[in-house]
């Protein structure tokens, strides 16, 4: 029997206020005993991605917000594949070094220094350094053809055609080309940077949390959660039970 693919947004999706909960591990669990596949579609960087491969059982993950597919091909051989070239990279480290420079109260996230394809900014900082500072480096993104989009925890920027549904296209062609998104996979998220993927995935199950950005999304999931019990990975293990057991 083939096996199902279930991708899911990390932060605020397979977490529990921002910490690694027991109901992740119960959710691979889970999976694994429905003979279900788990794609991590994260916005956090490549080294979090191979923290993640070398301590989850886990074969795939996309991270960087879909610039970059992580594959694990032995325990301690992890292949790297970029979704823009090596000039767009060099591009996006120029434009970096100018918008810290530019705006001095910008700090990129701890973990940037692990990235290639994007950069993170704290969301909570960009809130707090006010609204017309978040307009001003919005424009500076504008004017040099950057991209970017807030998560619950960051703010993100990139060039290139990046995307986490790109990235999950990529995916099943190259690793899965006998599973198409509408009859083999299901898709779980919480935040803006989730639309893409609401929008290639007919079967999308927005957790509760998500309720609070929902107007600033252009593509919903088919299914949003409702109350606190459903929020984060407590959402996504609650609505997976309920999915398994109705097929059984």
């Amino acid at each position: 029997m083939k096996q199902k693919i279930v991708f899911s947004d990390f932060d605020g999706t397979l977490t529990v206020n921002g910490l690694l909960d027991p109901a992740l591990f119960e959710i691979i669990g889970l999976l694994k005993d429905e003979r279900t596949t788990l794609i991590i579609v994260s916005g956090r960087s490549l080294s979090w991605g191979h923290f993640l491969l070398t301590h989850l059982p886990l074969d795939i993950i996309i991270m960087e917000g879909g610039g970059v597919v992580l594959r694990k091909l032995a325990p301690e051989n992890i292949d790297e594949h970029l979704m823009v070239d090596k000039d767009t990279v060099d591009k996006l480290e120029f434009y970096t070094k100018e918008l810290v420079s530019k705006f001095p109260k910008i700090v990129l996230t701890a973990d940037s220094f692990g990235r290639k394809t994007d950069r993170a900014i704290d969301k909570a900082l960009m809130d707090s350094l006010g609204i017309d500072v978040k307009k001003d480096v919005e424009w500076f993104f504008k004017e040099r053809g950057i991209s970017h989009s807030y998560s619950n925890v960051h703010l993100n920027f990139w060039m290139g055609n990046i995307s986490k549904a790109a990235a999950s296209e990529h995916v099943l062609k190259s690793y899965y080309p006998d599973h198409d998104p509408m009859n083999d996979c299901l898709f779980f998220g919480d935040a803006p940077n989730d639309s893409s993927m609401f929008r290639f995935f007919p079967n999308s199950v927005g957790v509760s949390n998500l309720s609070e950005f929902i107007t600033q999304l252009d593509f919903t999931p088919r299914i949003l959660l409702k109350g606190k019990e459903n929020s984060g990975a407590f959402g996504v293990l609650n609505y997976l039970k309920e999915h398994f057991s109705k097929k059984s």
